[in-house]
């Protein structure tokens, strides 16, 4: 089984849908209420992966369904986040919290709690960081400094998980082609960005025992932006 935070997006709907294609069974879970279908086994919709306590109930579940009996937890893609675009002097603290919150501490509850049965399984975790974490630019402090901490979170979780067998890698997308994304940026050349279908096939990649070689690395997944 392979839990996928940020389900109900459009990267999270796509990385479902590459897995599901590929044979693995998936786990779906999300802040939104509602998940949409995707190839998913099972669903979890209202959960709040920032919240410990929340977190822990749905591993709790997860782990001790009747599925989970057959078809043990084998990793974890943390897709769940988000961005916001604000510059320091018009904005405020309250915003590089959200960014944490959503970012990083998401991944962190959710692979801190996934751990032990990861563990059992030698199994695989991925996290999604950011191109942009290279260099930040204007408006792109508190974005940047969230997907730079998950980078660093998949390094230091790397190392920590070799003697467990546990790797862990992260993938670092540019623009994403996304309805959202081409909504904002009207001006923009999309067919530069790179596709969610892309991202989902290096995730599906540093999941399977194709990748077993490779912990720690941070992959950039840009399409075709220079």
């Amino acid at each position: 089984m392979i839990l996928v935070t940020g389900a109900a997006g459009v990267l999270g709907q796509a990385v479902i849908a590459t897995l599901a294609a590929r044979g693995d069974a998936v786990a779906a879970v999300d802040f939104a209420p509602t998940i949409p279908a995707a190839g998913q086994r099972l669903s979890f919709g209202g959960i709040d992966l920032a919240d410990p306590v929340a977190t822990a109930s749905l591993l709790a579940q997860l782990t001790g369904s009747p599925t989970a009996a057959s078809t043990p937890l084998n990793g974890l893609v943390n897709v769940a986040g988000g961005f916001v675009w604000e510059t320091v002097s018009e904005g405020g603290w309250a915003s590089w919290e959200r960014m944490y919150r959503i970012n990083v501490q998401t991944a962190f509850e959710a692979t801190r709690l996934a751990l032990p049965a990861l563990r059992a399984s030698r199994g695989a975790i991925v996290n999604v960081s950011a191109a942009a974490t290279a260099r930040a630019g204007a408006g792109m402090g508190a974005y940047t400094a969230a997907k730079s901490a998950v980078s660093r979170l998949t390094e230091a979780l790397a190392a920590e998980e070799l003697a467990h067998g546990v790797r862990v890698n992260a993938v670092m997308p540019s623009v994403i082609d996304t309805p959202a994304n081409r909504r904002d940026m009207p001006d923009a050349d999309p067919r530069r960005w790179v596709t969610p279908n892309e991202i989902a096939e290096v995730v599906a990649f540093l999941l399977s025992p194709a990748a077993s070689g490779v912990t720690g690395a941070l992959v950039p997944v840009v399409g075709r932006v220079g």
